[in-house]
């Protein structure tokens, strides 16, 4: 073969190796990014760093649960200049009981103007740190900013609760903030094992099965399926404006990640295959909350998921 040949081909090989030297270096970088916060090698552990009551952290809130208009991953009681507050630092062991909050933006004064998303003003969701108890509620707020979230029976041991929002005005208008606190509930902490890493789950004889693979950092697709003695179901209703809610928190350090569902509502015959747009920052064990209505009734299946 002739030199005048040879030296193209050469240059097209050096041109190839330096696209996939670029390439490497582009994925480490999203790696890096992705883990800011948290040693991203260590998914799984209790990260005794997690930010306090009264804290925050912007290392941990720039670390998003998910890629939407979400701000943090849940793991900051500030963020941007919006602050999650509240007097109360326990709860009481076995009984239902009141949280109250607030949201005080950059200028320091409580925030009472909310934009609506999925029907509410305001998600608040509540989860013991060995991610059981799940609660997703919908508070209700005060002339004065004040919210009020009716908490169900909580057990023993340290929960964060969350609160989910979005500003009607401000710095932060049309921005979804995600904030969280944790509280001491006294007693003897009985801490249960995280099931293993499933696709099905049951739930009031609903088996709910989860198609997927997930990678952290990257944007992928999740199924639902729901069925129920075997057959199809073709009847959910639409709950907050969508046939199911998906809720996921990481197990190391209860990361926060809500999944975009896709399926387009279109009145009570929901099913039986849902969609959702999911992008996790980080690997290990999620455990999702995949919520649904049928004829009136709201259930809620767990199941979890492992991320690579």
């Amino acid at each position: 073969m002739s030199q005048r040949f040879r030296t193209p081909r050469r240059a097209l090989a050096a041109a190839a190796a330096t696209a996939a030297l670029t390439l490497t270096l582009a994925a480490c970088g999203s790696g890096s990014d992705s883990g800011k916060g948290h040693d991203s090698g260590m998914a799984g552990m209790d990260h005794s760093a997690s930010p306090s009551p009264s804290g925050s952290s912007d290392g941990m809130a720039a670390m998003p649960g998910m890629g939407t208009a979400s701000t943090g991953n849940g793991l900051a009681a500030a963020k941007d200049g919006y602050k999650m507050t509240s007097t109360a630092t326990t709860l009481p062991a076995g009984r239902a009981a009141d949280y109250r909050f607030a949201i005080t933006g950059p200028d320091g004064r409580q925030v009472t103007g909310f934009a609506v998303d999925q029907t509410k003003r305001m998600h608040f969701y509540a989860i013991r740190s060995d991610l059981s108890g799940f609660q997703h509620l919908h508070p209700t707020m005060a002339a004065d900013g004040t919210w009020t979230a009716p908490l169900a029976a909580l057990q023993p041991g340290t929960w964060r609760l969350y609160a989910s929002f979005t500003p009607d005005g401000g710095a932060g208008k049309g921005k979804g903030f995600v904030l969280s606190r944790t509280v001491k509930v006294p007693g003897m902490a009985m801490p249960s094992s995280l099931p293993k890493a499933s696709g099905t789950a049951t739930v009031d004889g609903y088996t709910l099965t989860v198609k997927g693979a997930p990678m952290a950092g990257m944007a992928h697709q999740l199924t639902a399926t729901v069925t129920k003695d075997g057959k199809p179901v073709t009847d959910l209703q639409p709950y907050l404006d969508t046939y199911a809610h998906l809720t996921a928190f990481h197990q190391g350090d209860q990361a926060f990640a809500h999944l975009h569902p896709e399926t387009k509502v279109d009145g009570d015959h929901g099913g039986p295959s849902l969609t959702f747009h999911a992008e996790f920052a980080r690997s290990g064990n999620w455990r999702l909350f995949l919520q649904f209505q049928t004829a009136g009734k709201l259930h809620t299946a767990a199941l979890t998921l492992r991320v690579g």
